[in-house]
């Protein structure tokens, strides 16, 4: 286990049918091979695919608790620009914001991804990506964050999502 007691507090928000929920369970997978102690929730807001749905994940030496209170997220990850504002109170204040920005163009949304060959991106991997970009801030070995997307996802996908994992690593520079 860890020697830092400090919890790290990541919460994920999108859509019904994103992927949040693989995210977070990947989060929560890769830190707890990782070594930590780990808690995980999630909000649905409608059970529908569509629906506002969020996740918590918290890690670390030591966590009494799954859900993040307002306020106190130390990373973001939003799926969906239409539910930034929605979320945005769950960031702390210095917390982390990760939006689809990063890794899309100005103008670009996640839906035009299934229509450009140039990128392995798409709607479907797209939280993976993310993740990508999110591994980039958090001490979590490379290897555990591998692991977890491979017993998460199916062994027909993973060639892909390591890619896109690896580009969303990347994409943090």
């Amino acid at each position: 286990m860890p020697e830092n007691n400090t919890v790290t507090n990541v919460v994920f928000a999108g859509l019904g049918g994103q992927g949040v929920l693989k995210a977070s369970d990947i989060l929560a997978e890769a830190a707890f091979r990782a070594g930590f102690d780990v808690k995980k929730s999630e909000l649905h807001g409608m059970s529908q695919r569509g629906g506002s749905i969020t996740s918590d994940v918290r890690f670390g030496g030591q966590v009494f608790s799954p859900m993040i209170p307002d306020g106190k997220a130390d990373y973001l990850v939003v799926l969906e620009e239409t539910q930034l504002e929605i979320a945005r109170p769950c960031l702390g204040e210095g917390g982390t914001l990760i939006a689809p920005d990063a890794l899309l163009d100005e103008g670009d949304e996640v839906d035009d991804l299934d229509h450009d060959d140039d990128t392995p991106l798409s709607r479907r991997n797209f939280n993976v990506a993310l993740l990508g970009v999110l591994s980039a801030h958090l001490d979590i070995p490379e290897e555990h964050w591998l692991a977890a997307i491979f017993a998460n996802l199916p062994e027909k996908a993973h060639d892909e999502n390591k890619e896109v994992f690896l580009l969303g690593r990347e994409a943090v520079g």
